[in-house]
């Protein structure tokens, strides 16, 4: 049980840092080709999200940012 939970959270991980590299990839191909995916358009309405949510959203966006610098 425990090597399954293992290998389910290594898998998780390559997963998320693929994400990652697609999300990157994504800005620069936006900023060079004016933004032909809309990824830097999504990340903008995100980024509207926490800032009308008021110090609600920015708690959270600073929660988020904490927990991601652990890893």
């Amino acid at each position: 049980m425990l090597n399954g939970i293992k290998t389910l959270n290594e898998w998780l991980g390559t997963a998320i840092e693929l994400l990652k590299s697609l999300v990157v990839v994504g800005i620069i191909v936006g900023i060079l080709f004016d933004d032909f995916f809309g990824v830097i358009g999504g990340l903008g309405r995100i980024m509207a999200q926490f800032g009308d949510a008021g110090f609600a959203g920015i708690l959270a966006l600073m929660i988020l940012v904490m927990w991601y610098e652990k890893k």
